[in-house]
């Protein structure tokens, strides 16, 4: 092969890109962040060869360190029970403080403006219990057609439970006729013409089923010049795409911890309430962990609330399931996700170009090509309808690719910075090619 001029994958233009497996080998004999593959369990067939996993939107892969960090809870359980609370080698009774500086990089907030918590859905209820107040004139909330199920079932729920009209009072996104993603100014031109009574917009900040990056910043600005709040729900963002969350104003956030953050199966989420909200809150579900820590223990019973995003937890932490987060927090931290992104940047292009230098037209890039509208996710539609689509899936986990199958004809991959490689993306290449 003609071997590119950059000295890294960072540095690749994609006039270097070229539809080869050595093109491949090189990436990842250049690629600054190789060394972190090794800190992770890479699932295996029934050879025992690792896959291709391109996987981790939907399960994120074990830290090796996740063992040790629950095995030493677990070791603190047997030998000190009750006492683990307060003499473990990480006291359980203020575990969840642990995660705050980890949740406050990966979401661009302040460590008082998150809290690791429930799981997604549940944190999705909470906070819009507290933020979702609506009157007889300001009750409408924008919502995306194509959302994942969870968040459509919480929004119409809620509408129902305060008395209201799914039909008349949740306004639905979709792309344009013709088209499959939605657009930043019909987002925006929607919020402007609904106005004065528009009380909320929650939408996912990458779209599960494209991909698609949303304009956070943009769609946070608009909700509010229309006097309106703004959530977020970052399952597939956080971990994956840089986040501001504090300078943007968004109202609240939250997400799960089970993908790109690689927390096990069933993780602790998170969420985020930015601090103007703290000092008079919203009305909020309250139990006993959101209390004061200083005065907790004392089991008064008024609420006296606890600091900051703190405040809207309801029960303590379950210590296990959060636990792999601090190794996977700390890799984090020493990768930096500006690496990260821009070397899940350099695998999406290496897939899309590849797949057209290739001439294979049977199968599409959903995902926007736009680098600022992408994350890891590429998503693959495939020609000819469900039946060839997911005959061409049901092929890949057989020859070692692990990705998965949404209806009626997508196939999502998505190479992981922290563990995946180049070599990976020409798996699927190839894959896909012979087909």
């Amino acid at each position: 092969m003609t071997h590119p001029a950059a000295q890294s994958i960072f540095d690749l233009t994609a006039a270097d890109i070229q539809p080869t497996r050595d093109f491949a080998q090189w990436c990842d004999a250049h690629d600054p962040l190789a060394a972190f593959r090794s800190e992770f369990a890479i699932p295996t067939d029934a050879q025992g060869k690792p896959l291709a996993y391109l996987v981790g939107n939907s399960l994120g892969v074990m830290p090796h360190a996740a063992r040790t960090r629950i095995n030493e809870e677990l070791d603190d359980w047997a030998k000190l029970g009750a006492e683990g609370h307060l003499y473990g080698c990480r006291p359980w009774v203020s575990y969840h403080e642990l995660f705050r500086a980890g949740l406050a990089e990966l979401t661009g907030a302040h460590a008082h403006e998150v809290v690791a918590m429930n799981t997604l859905t549940a944190n999705l209820h909470f906070l819009l219990l507290s933020f979702y107040q609506p009157t007889a004139t300001r009750r409408r909330i924008i919502i995306e057609r194509g959302a994942f199920p969870s968040d459509r079932f919480a929004v119409h729920s809620l509408v129902r439970m305060v008395g209201g009209d799914v039909h008349r009072d949740v306004i639905e996104l979709a792309p344009r006729s013709g088209e499959e993603c939605l657009r930043n100014e019909d987002i925006e031109a929607t919020i402007d013409h609904t106005g004065d009574a528009l009380a909320l917009v929650i939408l996912g900040g990458v779209q599960y089923y494209s991909g698609q990056v949303l304009d956070m910043p943009r769609i946070t600005r608009a909700a509010h010049r229309a006097g309106a709040k703004c959530g977020w729900d970052l399952a597939h963002a956080i971990g994956n795409v840089p986040l501001a969350l504090h300078s943007w104003g968004a109202d609240f956030a939250c997400w799960c911890s089970y993908k790109y953050l690689n927390g096990g199966p069933g993780a602790v989420a998170g969420a985020f309430v930015h601090e103007r909200h703290h000092a008079d809150p919203p009305p909020r579900l309250e139990g006993w962990w959101g209390t004061n820590p200083a005065t907790r223990f004392e089991m008064g019973p008024d609420f006296d609330a606890g600091p900051g995003a703190d405040a809207w937890q309801v029960s303590n932490p379950p210590i296990f399931s959060l636990a792999p987060l601090l190794a996977s927090f700390d890799i984090f931290h020493r990768a930096g996700l500006d690496r990260l992104q821009a070397k899940s940047r350099a695998m999406n292009g290496f897939i899309e170009i590849a797949l057209r230098k290739c001439g294979h037209d049977a199968i599409r890039v959903l995902t926007p090509s736009a680098t600022h509208e992408r994350g890891c996710q590429l998503s693959l539609i495939v020609a000819g309808g469900t039946p060839v689509a997911r005959a061409v899936y049901d092929r890949l986990l057989p020859q070692g690719i692990a990705c998965d199958f949404r209806y009626p004809s997508v196939i999502r991959v998505a190479p992981v910075p922290l563990y995946n490689t180049f070599d990976d993306c020409w798996r699927l290449i190839a894959a896909l090619t012979a087909q």
